[in-house]
């Protein structure tokens, strides 16, 4: 493999680039500065890209770089964008830390997205109007398998256009994706082919199902999903907005064949801590997910791979990880962090900022700010990440606690934004106390590139942690670890409503030490001791999903959100203990002395099983004692008449001679 190395070029001179300095923080071999690689100095570029392992520092002239290594029928090469991210700026501050830390980050070995194939034959059905809906169906009748759903009495004219099927009725509801939508018609009628005149209908029919592939909706009305554009194969057109009909159209003639469907998460059913013996626990994946793709599943839920979207806000919420992101996994996000934060402290002694931002609103307000206004500071580091909503508490405090001041989420209007404002809350909350004061996380929705560098350039800003952290393990895991990295002293930090992290408050006059809160605990935070009636509680396990709360029959538990950093919260230790009741009979310990005494003094003399003293004493037994004393009593339970005489073979022979 050829040795990688980075080509730059200083796009006719309007930013300044020190090849020597990035070479050194990114031990990356660098080319000397050019001019204007993608004009006048193209053989030059040529010539890196057909030795191998080039980097190109442009992203604007991707394109041309990518067709050049096509005529070259080479490997295409990597790029990485330095100008619009840090090179175009009117700070006059260095700005070789940020470039260092963008070309470390590009070339990290990304993660490959898992995916599933997702067969479509062309199967199309196409909602609206009569002029609308067959306008489309004539455009797309050579192309896909249409069927137009008219509604009832709708006046289709004479229907001779053989490439596509009519049939009349009421759309009763739709489920599925792309490849797999099954819809439910009500007053279904079919056209009947032949014969002069009007077509004749088939008898309405109620509850009919098919299947189709694609869903052309030009009808105008509400959408048949929630998040509809986020609904692969569900194209949704205003009927009267002929660029947007023709859009649609175009792109449904395009989904026929084979095409992959990412693998947005993963689900590890064992961890999901959503319901135990048909009690509810967590709920954060099932509030937030826009699309339906997450339903209850017993114990524990289950994500439909055709409908999720991957927005990634269950993975920012889960408090177990038993949904996590994973394309790319969330391992690769905290050590793109680290490697960011690392490369730049190489060259600086300043704490830098992150801008977290997408690919695409983000990139172009940022791209705009570059070329048209005084574009990013030169301490603010832009991070592109594919979903906004999957970058959480984890990650943000990761961020703080990897050597950066602050770290800004740059939504855009697509983004799934239900989730990221308590997330910007709870990373607040848990980097209170923090160097440098708290609220360091922020949420920013930039109307155009002027608002994002009103948010950005900022006279002052806050100290960062003076020991980085190394990010690694899963989340709750690096939560803890940047807490406790971000905080002075190992505090207890009161945490708002439905944090997953937090303690218990056991009401210990209620508890009877039934213990049906450590049969349903989901983590294993709640735990018995086989030796004596306790009730053992493991702060740091307890993922505040409530279902202990739930399921106790004395109301006794309720929850307390809150982060104890303190090396006591790793271990269990005693929330309720008694005395036990020793047996009446052989002395042996048994059950908790005071429910022993509450029952004996509910029942004795007051139910007829135990009316005499002997019943009683059974209440204060332990197991094998009760059972002895039951059999020895004089109403056994157990007895029985006298035992048969074994009959043998003789016997059987000698009773057969009798005869």
């Amino acid at each position: 493999m050829a040795e990688r190395k980075l080509i730059l070029c200083d796009c006719l001179g309007s930013q300044a680039i020190d090849p020597d300095r990035l070479e050194a923080a990114t031990g990356i071999a660098c080319s000397r500065v050019h001019n204007a690689l993608c004009m006048e100095q193209s053989q030059l570029a040529a010539k890196a890209i057909e030795a191998g392992g080039a980097i190109i520092a442009c992203q604007q002239e991707r394109h041309f770089f990518e067709e050049l290594a096509g005529d070259l029928d080479v490997e295409l090469p990597d790029f990485v964008d330095i100008r619009d991210r840090a090179g175009w700026s009117q700070d006059s501050r260095p700005n070789a830390p940020k470039m260092a830390a963008l070309v470390a980050d590009a070339v990290l070995e990304a993660s490959a997205t898992k995916v599933m194939d997702v067969e479509s034959s062309g199967l199309c059905l196409i909602l609206g109007d009569p002029d609308v809906a067959l306008s489309a169906a004539r455009q797309l009748g050579d192309m896909l398998n249409v069927t137009v759903l008219l509604a009832p009495g709708s006046n289709a004219g004479d229907g001779d256009d053989r490439r596509f099927d009519i049939v009349h009725g009421r759309l009763a509801g739709a489920t599925g994706a792309f490849g797999g939508f099954e819809v439910r018609i009500d007053a279904l009628q079919e056209r009947i082919r032949g014969g002069r005149g009007e077509p004749a209908l088939t008898p309405p029919k109620d509850g009919a199902r098919s299947v189709c592939d694609i869903i052309l909706d030009l009808s105008g009305g509400n959408p048949l999903f929630s998040a509809h554009e986020k609904r692969e194969g569900y194209l949704r057109a205003d009927p009267k907005n002929t660029e947007a009909r023709i859009a649609a159209i175009i792109e449904a003639s395009q989904l026929v064949g084979t095409f992959e469907k990412p693998l947005y998460v993963r689900l590890e059913s064992s961890l999901c801590a959503h319901s135990r013996a048909q009690k509810t626990g967590c709920t954060r994946c099932l509030d937030l997910c826009p699309t339906g793709a997450i339903t209850p599943n017993g114990d524990h839920v289950e994500v439909d791979a055709m409908v999720c979207a991957g927005c990634g806000a269950c993975s920012a919420v889960c408090p177990s990880g038993a949904i996590s992101y994973d394309a790319p996994p969330v391992s690769s996000v905290f050590k793109r962090i680290e490697v960011l934060a690392s490369t730049w402290r190489k060259l600086s002694d300043d704490a830098p900022r992150l801008l977290v931002h997408d690919a695409g609103f983000g990139a172009e307000a940022i791209r705009l700010s570059a070329r048209h206004g005084r574009g990013l500071p030169a301490d603010v580091i832009p991070m592109e990440i594919s979903s906004l909503a999957a970058f959480g508490h984890a990650e943000m405090l990761a961020s703080l606690a990897s050597g950066f001041a602050t770290v800004t989420t740059l939504v855009s209007p697509t983004t799934e934004k239900d989730g990221l404002g308590f997330e910007v809350e709870l990373t607040n909350a848990i980097g209170a106390g923090a160097i440098g004061g708290g609220g360091k996380a922020f949420l920013i929705e930039p109307g155009d590139p002027d608002v994002l560098e009103e948010a950005l350039w900022i006279d002052e800003t806050p100290d960062a942690v003076t020991e980085p952290i190394l990010p690694l393990g899963n989340r709750r895991q690096v939560t803890r670890l940047s807490a406790k990295a971000l905080n002075r002293d190992d505090t207890v930090i009161a945490l708002p409503q439905r944090a997953p992290y937090g303690s218990l408050d056991v009401d210990t006059a209620a508890c009877t030490l039934c213990l049906s809160c450590v049969s349903l605990c989901p983590s294993g935070a709640l735990a018995d001791n086989p030796d004596m009636p306790q009730l053992r509680f493991q702060e740091d396990a307890c993922l505040q999903c409530g279902i202990c709360a739930h399921a106790c029959p004395e109301n006794a538990i309720s929850l307390v959100p809150r982060l104890n950093l303190a090396s006591e919260a790793l271990s269990h230790r005693v929330v309720h203990e008694e005395e036990p009741f020793a047996c009446i009979e052989c002395g042996a310990p048994f059950g908790v002395r005071s429910t022993v005494m509450r029952i004996t003094e509910k029942l004795a003399g007051k139910h007829s099983m135990f009316a005499s003293k002997d019943a009683i004493r059974m209440i204060q037994m332990c197991d094998n004692c009760r059972v002895n004393a039951a059999y020895h009593s004089e109403n056994n339970p157990f007895a029985a008449g006298e035992r048969p005489k074994v009959r043998t073979t003789e016997d059987y022979q000698s009773k057969r001679k009798d005869h």
